[in-house]
């Protein structure tokens, strides 16, 4: 069977997609992934063969503030929600569409998976009257993220292509949701077809930083990381590092791509700093996660079974933090409750609270009976 894969030019967009295209691949399917060049090396890694598609969110946002003088800081909330509804409604997923429809053309792919932030995937498979099916990258919120704001735009162009439904429930179509139940949106859980699927993490292939494995496992290992996108989160990021380097643990910070590490200043000695780790190989061997809420970050905590204090700080981020503090897998601080202080005293209690270590080992079992990519991969002709 032919399929096209495609997602957003993103960490978090595409990763989680990464595992059913590979299992697929191995399976004996035709795959193409189709996303912007800049994450093709990535594919090529992963022995995917690319095709170039769309424009990365940052271009998109480029456009929309070409000729603005205006740092985004200085941009009214309501107008930025409005600039965020069209790069995320309109701008994206109509590139999308219009560069998949000649390789639609040219493959005759027998379905298209696309993942929930790039529905131009959908949009232009229902043109060319191709099966579709949505790829999720973790727990489906229905209230106050940023999704909320580009609901109404995806809706009208949705609609204005003769497709209706509802949006946050992929206009119908199947959905294969890496979300372990237990903390998915229940008003989801209740209207969608749902396709389970076990989320596994991926990360490119490196080793773990020295020491990991073969520690001594009676001194906690803290894993800190704010992700990927780019924001201005050193001071953040200094924050936690000195509360956490008080603790008697030992302290592992993945700085990422966007953080000046000059500007953390001098850090202890129990700190190690390392701009990069393989992280989905790395958290089974961690105490304690300390992270930003992202996605990708919170499922494959939820997979390895290891508490989690996240410091959310836009998009789903924050969402995902109240799930996680609901079912009582971790706990979260918002916005200037973020204090060196804070960030000590919640870590000290997760590390040693008996309560949330069995939650987070629950939650664990609960993924790992989720069907695997390699399982979800053989049905996936049903749904072509």
């Amino acid at each position: 069977m032919r399929m096209i894969f495609t997602s957003l030019a993103s960490y978090g967009h595409l990763y989680p997609l990464l595992p059913l295209a590979v299992a697929a691949r191995d399976a004996g399917h035709e795959i193409v992934f189709a996303t912007a060049p800049e994450f093709h090396p990535t594919l090529d890694k992963a022995g995917l063969e690319p095709a170039p598609a769309g424009i990365s969110i940052r271009q998109a946002f480029q456009e929309i503030f070409t000729g603005d003088p205006r740092s985004q800081g200085e941009v009214p909330k309501d107008e930025l929600e409005q600039h965020i509804g069209r790069a995320f409604g309109r701008i994206m997923p109509e590139r999308f569409m219009a560069d998949l429809a000649p390789l639609i053309e040219q493959r005759r792919p027998d379905l298209v998976v696309y993942e929930t932030g790039n529905p131009g995937g959908l949009f232009a498979a229902h043109t060319a009257g191709v099966p579709a099916m949505c790829h999720g990258f973790g727990r489906v919120s229905y209230n106050g993220d940023a999704a909320s704001t580009f609901v109404e735009p995806l809706a009208a162009f949705a609609a204005e292509l003769g497709i209706t439904g509802d949006t946050r429930l992929a206009w119908g179509r199947p959905y294969l949701d890496i979300c372990p139940p237990s903390v998915q949106e229940p008003q989801f859980l209740a209207g969608a077809r749902r396709v389970p699927v076990r989320p596994v993490g991926w990360s490119e292939p490196g080793d773990l930083p020295s020491g990991v494995l073969g520690r001594d496992r009676g001194r906690p290992l803290v894993y800190l990381t704010l992700g990927t996108t780019p924001m201005s989160q050193a001071h953040l990021l200094a924050s936690a590092v000195h509360g956490l380097a008080a603790l008697e643990a030992d302290v592992l910070v993945a700085t990422g791509p966007s953080v000046d590490v000059a500007a953390l200043g001098d850090v202890p000695s129990n700190v190690r700093l390392e701009a990069w780790v393989p992280q989905s190989e790395l958290l089974p061997h961690v105490d304690l996660v300390v992270h930003h809420g992202g996605s990708g970050t919170t499922m494959s905590a939820f997979s390895a079974g290891v508490p989690q204090l996240v410091l959310p700080q836009g998009a789903d981020q924050f969402t995902n933090a109240e799930a996680t503090t609901a079912v009582g897998a971790g706990t979260q601080l918002l916005g200037d409750e973020v204090t060196t202080e804070a960030v000590r005293d919640n870590a000290r209690r997760l590390l040693t609270d008996s309560a949330v270590a069995d939650v987070a080992r629950k939650l664990a079992e609960e993924v790992a009976a989720m069907p695997s990519p390699q399982e979800v991969a053989e049905q996936l002709p049903q749904y072509a």
